[in-house]
């Protein structure tokens, strides 16, 4: 054999060697799961259909609490609601720390409310539950404020006329103003162009963050950050609305009164003028701005994109649309707004609105979980910081818990009396102590802004139910539905 060969065969040998000894070793005693490359980890077991496809074919092997290793590092994916009720639920202290999504920490480089880890999550935390119950401080009520949004709705969709509208930008403006009022003591006008823009960002993200690419980008994140991609794109897109949150504080700083906090910037720069004498802080300009950011993207997404995939549904399925306005009709009727109180009359709608969430499964593999100490679970040992995967989707979709997971059916939600019924294994807004922020301000406004639209308006298609798709435009991180048109006809 030539003596170049052999150099060549040997100096590849040498390579090998070297990335298994320094491909790092799992301490304690980690769930099963494919065996992985050195630093490609399993990733000849995922699928190209994205993540969530790749888990539940090695969940078929492994069972409900398995480990992959995403490129180098092992992480514990927790499959069916048993699993995550046991781990987030039972051990809901060791489970309680924040894991990362490649795409967006260098943005947000666990600052802020949702991916900060020990005491400063937890001061963050009960900063911003106390600030969003006082709400505007003592003024107007939440509720309020969703019946006048919803209002202003209802006038631009009577301006359509019936006309076909892509309803995606609308659905955003509801529910970023009512964020946005809580927020930054405001609310906009549809057509205001930074408005739109922030918009446009906050659109354009959640669909980049959701793509393929950036579910790559998950696995090898410490190689792929060097070169151009969806990555970068985001990162340009959060800096913009970063930006725009900073000169908003600045004007909050110069405008504020002490005696009069107008809004969550307000009250926040007051805690950090209390303590601008402790050193150890965690209220400081970076977690505000982050912070912000943070419930102002959560705010607006997540229930527009869940107003945006339920009026598809609506489309897709008409005779739910006429029964929930039957029963909107019975308790409400057609001369005034709709309540908060109405929504324990009207059952059958709330089972809608459940089963919306549920089958639309906006975030399906959960926002990353890591544990706080080491951590005996099922009879493994999970080392302090092991990242945790809590797969809302096999909850949601939970055949022990829904006789049809992948058909839509409002009796998921309603017993045989037609009462509304609770159901173990409906966690959309995730559970335990990471469970979402804005919870109950994102179901006051599916519920309002759900029956106003509907009392107003019959819902109409440019194509027949049987053709409208309700598969997904992108499906990673979170799952956005595909974009279509929608007319509103008066009733």
């Amino acid at each position: 054999m030539e003596p170049s060969v052999l150099l060549l065969l040997a100096l590849l040998v040498g390579f090998v060697l070297l990335l298994v000894r320094g491909y790092p070793k799992a301490r304690g005693h980690l769930p099963p799961g494919p065996r992985p490359l050195p630093l490609l980890g399993n990733l000849l077991q995922m699928d190209r259909g994205g993540l969530l496809n790749s888990f539940m074919r090695i969940r078929e092997k492994y069972g409900d609490v398995f480990t992959v290793h995403l490129g180098p590092r092992p992480v514990v994916m927790l499959y069916g609601t048993e699993a995550i009720r046991e781990a987030l639920v039972d051990q809901a202290e060791a489970f309680s720390g924040r894991g990362t999504i490649a795409v967006v920490e260098p943005i947000f480089r666990d600052y802020g409310v949702v991916f900060a880890n020990g005491e400063r999550w937890k001061a963050l935390r009960r900063f911003s539950l106390v600030t969003m119950r006082d709400f505007g401080m003592g003024k107007r009520s939440v509720e309020e404020r969703i019946q006048e949004e919803a209002q202003c709705l209802v006038e631009e969709f009577r301006k359509s006329q019936g006309a076909p509208l892509d309803p995606t930008f609308l659905f955003q403006c509801i529910t970023a103003n009512i964020i946005c009022s809580i927020v930054f003591g405001e609310r906009f006008d549809y057509k205001d162009r930074q408005f739109l823009r922030l918009l446009y960002l906050f659109y354009q993200s959640f669909s980049l963050i959701s793509s393929f690419s950036s579910q790559v980008f998950e696995l090898f994140s410490g190689f792929l950050k060097y070169f151009p991609g969806t990555h970068r794109q985001i990162s340009r897109n959060l800096q913009e609305i970063l930006d725009y949150i900073g000169q908003s504080v600045e004007k909050h700083r110069a405008t504020l009164d002490p005696s009069n906090p107008r809004d969550f910037i307000d009250t926040y720069l007051l805690r950090m003028e209390k303590e601008k004498s402790n050193q150890h802080t965690e209220f400081h300009h970076q977690n505000l701005v982050i912070s912000v950011l943070s419930l102002f993207f959560a705010g607006t997404e997540t229930s527009s994109t869940t107003l945006r995939y339920g009026f598809l549904l609506m489309l897709k399925y008409p005779h739910v649309a006429e029964k929930v306005q039957k029963e909107i009709d019975q308790v409400i009727g057609s001369h005034r707004l709709p309540t908060l109180d109405d929504r324990t009359k009207m059952p059958y709608t709330d089972a809608v609105i459940y089963e919306i969430q549920r089958f639309s499964d906006l975030i399906p593999i959960g926002v990353p979980h890591k544990v706080t100490k080491d951590t005996f679970f099922r009879g493994y040992l999970l080392p302090k910081n092991t990242e945790v995967y809590p797969i809302l989707s096999s909850a949601l979709h939970d055949p022990q818990y829904f006789e049809q997971p992948d058909t839509f059916n409002p009796d998921h939600f309603l017993d045989a009396n037609g009462a509304l019924k609770k159901n173990e294994a409906f966690m959309p807004f995730s559970i335990g102590k990471r469970i979402c922020l804005g919870e109950g301000i994102a179901r006051n406004e599916l519920f309002l802004f759900f029956t106003t639209i509907l009392q107003n308006f019959s819902l109409s298609s440019p194509m027949a139910p049987k053709d409208i798709d309700l598969s997904p435009k992108e499906s990673g991180f979170g799952k956005v539905p595909q974009t279509y048109q929608i007319c509103f006809l008066a009733r």
